[in-house]
């Protein structure tokens, strides 16, 4: 269940990757979370950007020996992403941010079951339910995952939200430090791109916090979302699909902070 690395090593199913900075408010549901799976083939490993806010003193107090703790200046979100990157020896990575919590104790161990009962896919998905930063339940996603997902499905934007994303750790790349506020929409392309098999867990995996930085900046995630979409699928597709998505701006505007 658990072999070795050319180091001696034990080798996780999956690395679980925080990243934080200043999240004394917001990252103890995360930390609960991780240390409530029923399943204990993870290592979490929390990437800090040298917090001043106490982050460091709970994390300290709140220990795990399958946790590792690095705290040093980054240059944002996506570059301590590439850092978690760099430390994980999983199988699976799977990216669960300050404020982000597993929706269920079992929800690892589901995972598990469908990576091995499935002769491990590139890719295991599923949906997500929104919070507010009492853990109260807002409501599903603005954008729920298909039961069907290929590399073409993010063409109509990002169906999957990033932390209920579980990638083979093999397809994955850096995040391309380009984007500030949606490399996780590219990474997620590139993953697909890459991933010979998809499959879809019809469970909410993941509860996300409502409040973001990709939220607090949604017009500039938009425009980089643009971009990218324009990369992958080319300009004019692009530009007559969005034409199809104002529908669902609009309701985006009527539910404020939904990821779009």
């Amino acid at each position: 269940m658990n072999p070795t690395d050319n180091n001696g090593f034990r080798v996780p199913l999956f690395s679980i990757i925080t990243v934080c900075y200043n999240a004394a408010t917001t990252i103890a549901p995360t930390i609960e979370s991780v240390d409530a799976q029923t399943c204990r083939l993870y290592e979490h490993i929390v990437v800090d950007g040298a917090s001043t806010d106490g982050t460091q003193d709970f994390l300290s107090a709140h220990t795990n020996p399958l946790r590792r703790v690095v705290s040093e200046p980054d240059r944002g979100i996506y570059d301590a992403m590439n850092k978690g990157l760099g430390m994980a020896r999983g199988e699976y990575v799977v990216f669960l941010n300050a404020g982000d919590s597993f929706h269920s104790p079992e929800t690892l161990q589901r995972l598990a079951d469908v990576a091995m009962d499935r002769d491990f896919p590139g890719i295991i998905y599923g949906q997500t339910d929104l919070v507010d930063h009492t853990r109260q339940r807002i409501g599903e996603r603005h954008l729920r995952a298909p039961e069907t997902l290929t590399y073409k499905s993010f063409a109509n934007g990002m169906l999957v939200c990033h932390q209920a994303f579980v990638a083979l750790r093999r397809i994955t790349a850096p995040f391309d430090l380009r984007y500030r506020f949606s490399a996780d929409y590219d990474w997620c392309i590139r993953c697909l791109q890459h991933s010979r098999r998809n499959e879809y867990v019809p469970d909410v995996l993941v509860d996300y916090l409502n409040e973001g930085a990709t939220t607090a900046n949604h017009r500039k995630s938009l425009m980089e979302r643009f971009r990218i979409m324009s990369r992958y699928y080319g300009f004019w597709p692009t530009v007559c699909r969005h034409f199809g998505f104002i529908p669902r701006y609009l309701k985006f505007k009527s539910r404020t902070g939904n990821k779009f």
